[in-house]
C-alpha cells in the first residue's frame, strides 16, 4: 500500500528532513516547488487517476506513486497512457473525471507532470475535432476546457510578444554578406552597446507565430490557432513525449488530411518506376492515334490522367475522403508540419513512430495538392524526400554491414580450412637447431 501524501509529508516536515538545496531553490523561486512539494503533488495526482481509472488497472497505476520520481513514472508508462487514452474516448464533456484531471494536472507546478498531461494533447485534440459539431453544447466542454488551458499558459509565458525567426536573404552573395553601405562598419567602437542590437542588414525577420489573445472559449473562427498554438506548446516538449504520444499525434494529422488516394506515393522510388513502364508502353496507342484513331488517345490520356480535378489529378473517390477531414488553415498546419518532422527524422524515435510519420506525411502531401497549398506542398514534399534520403542511406548501411559480415565468416572459414592440423601442444612456428656451447 502507498503511503498517503497527508502522512508522509507530516513525517518529511521537520527540519533535520527537509533538503537545503531544495530549500535554496525554492526560496530563491515561489513558483519552483521543492522536491519534497514535488514527489508529494506527483503522488496525490497519481493516486486521483487511479482513483477513475476501471479497476482493473487502477493498481497498476497507484504503484507508480512509490517510485523515486512518480511523475517522470507517469510520464513513462505505457500501461498509465492507454488505460488514460480509453477514459478519454468515451468521455468528454463539462463532467468528465479524465478531463478534469487533465486540466488540474496542466495547472500544476511540476513540469514533470505537466509533461505528463501535455502527452495526451494530439489525442484529445482528435477526438475534439472528429465529434464536431457536438450533439450538445456542452458535450465537448471538457475538451475545450484542456485546450483553453494549455493555450493559456502559452500565452502567458510569451508575455503578448509574437514568436519571430531571422532569416538570412538569399539576394545576397553569402550568409556573411554585410553591404559596403553599412553605417555600423565605420561608426567608432561604442563603450555602451544597445543591449538588444537590432539584426543585420541582411538578414529578413519572419513573424513564426502572432502575439497571442486571451481567450475565454473555443470559437469556431478560432479554433485552428487554438489548438496550433496547442501544438506550438506540445512541439516545444517533444524529445520527452512517449512514443505512444507520437504515434496518436502523427495518426491524427493523417486523419485530419483525409486524402488517402495514390496521389500520396507519387514521390516514391517504386511509383515512380511504375509510371515509367506505363509511360513506355502508351508507344502502340500514339502510333494508333497519329494513324486517326481518337478513341485510343482519349483512352490513354485517361490513363495518364490529364483529364482530373482542378488541380489536374484523377483519384478514385472512394478512397479519396476520409471521415475525419477537416480544414488545414496554415497557423494549425505549421505546427503539425514541425510535429511530423520530429517523428520523422528525430534519430532516437523508434520504428513505429517513423512509419507513423512517413505514412501521415505522405496524406498531408496528397491533400495539399489537391487543395492547391503551396506552403505545404513545400514542406511535406522535402520532408518526403529526406524520409526516402534517410532509408536509403539505412538500408546501405545494413547491406554494408551484412556484407563486412559475410566476407568476415567466409575469410575464417577459409582460413581455418588451409590451416594444418597440429596437436594442442605443438608449436606452430618451424623450431631452430639447438646451439650447444663446448668450452676447449
Amino acid at each position: 500500500m502507498p503511503t498517503s501524501p497527508a502522512a508522509s509529508a507530516g513525517a518529511v516536515a521537520s527540519p533535520s528532513g527537509s533538503s537545503p538545496a531544495s530549500a535554496a531553490a525554492s526560496a530563491a523561486d515561489p513558483a519552483t516547488p521543492s522536491w519534497w512539494e514535488s514527489v508529494s503533488q506527483a503522488r496525490s495526482r497519481i493516486l486521483a487517476l487511479a482513483s477513475i481509472l476501471p479497476p482493473e488497472v487502477s493498481p497498476g497505476v497507484s504503484a507508480l506513486a512509490d517510485s523515486d520520481r512518480p511523475a517522470r513514472a507517469l510520464l513513462r508508462s505505457a500501461a498509465a497512457y492507454d488505460a488514460l487514452s480509453g477514459a478519454l474516448r468515451a468521455g468528454g464533456g463539462a463532467d468528465d473525471p479524465a478531463c478534469h484531471w487533465l486540466y488540474d494536472t496542466l495547472l500544476s507546478q511540476d513540469p514533470d507532470l505537466r509533461l505528463a498531461a501535455l502527452a495526451f494533447l494530439p489525442l484529445l485534440s482528435s477526438l475534439y475535432l472528429l465529434r464536431l459539431p457536438p450533439a450538445l453544447p456542452s458535450s465537448l466542454s471538457g475538451f475545450e476546457a484542456v485546450l483553453l488551458a494549455v493555450y493559456s499558459s502559452e500565452a502567458k509565458s510569451r508575455q503578448g510578444k509574437p514568436v519571430l525567426v531571422h532569416v538570412p536573404d538569399l539576394s545576397v552573395p553569402s550568409l556573411y554578406h554585410t553591404p559596403q553601405s553599412s553605417p555600423s562598419s565605420r561608426s567608432p567602437r561604442r563603450p555602451h552597446p544597445p543591449p538588444i542590437p537590432p539584426p543585420p542588414a541582411n538578414v529578413v525577420v519572419g513573424v513564426l507565430s502572432p502575439p497571442l489573445e486571451p481567450q475565454a472559449a473555443v470559437k469556431s473562427t478560432k479554433r485552428a490557432g487554438i489548438i496550433g498554438v496547442a501544438f506550438e506548446a506540445y512541439y516545444a516538449k517533444i524529445a520527452q513525449m512517449p512514443p505512444a504520444s507520437k504515434v496518436d499525434a502523427c495518426n491524427a494529422v493523417a486523419a485530419w488530411a483525409g486524402q488517402y488516394c495514390r496521389c500520396r506515393f507519387e514521390l516514391d522510388e517504386e511509383l515512380e518506376v511504375e509510371e515509367g513502364d506505363s509511360l513506355g508502353s502508351m508507344s502502340p496507342l500514339s502510333t494508333d492515334a497519329e494513324n486517326g484513331n481518337g478513341k485510343a488517345l482519349e483512352e490513354e490520356l485517361a490513363k495518364l490522367s490529364v483529364n482530373g480535378d482542378s488541380s489536374g489529378r484523377n483519384c478514385g473517390k472512394e478512397e479519396e475522403v476520409r471521415e475525419a477531414r477537416v480544414q488545414l488553415p496554415w497557423e494549425f498546419l505549421q505546427p503539425v508540419m514541425r510535429v511530423l518532422g520530429h517523428c520523422l527524422l528525430a534519430p532516437l524515435n523508434p520504428m513505429e513512430v517513423r512509419d507513423a510519420a512517413a505514412e501521415a506525411v505522405r496524406v498531408v502531401y496528397a491533400r495539399a495538392c489537391h487543395d492547391l497549398v503551396p506552403q505545404a506542398i513545400l514542406a511535406a514534399r522535402s520532408l518526403i524526400e529526406l524520409d526516402k534520403s534517410a532509408r536509403k542511406a539505412a538500408k546501405a548501411a545494413a547491406v554494408a554491414a551484412s556484407g563486412i559480415m559475410v566476407a568476415s565468416g567466409t575469410a575464417g572459414s577459409t582460413a581455418s580450412s588451409s590451416r594444418p592440423s597440429s596437436k594442442p601442444n605443438t608449436p606452430s612456428k618451424q623450431r631452430k637447431p639447438d646451439m650447444l656451447l663446448v668450452s676447449k
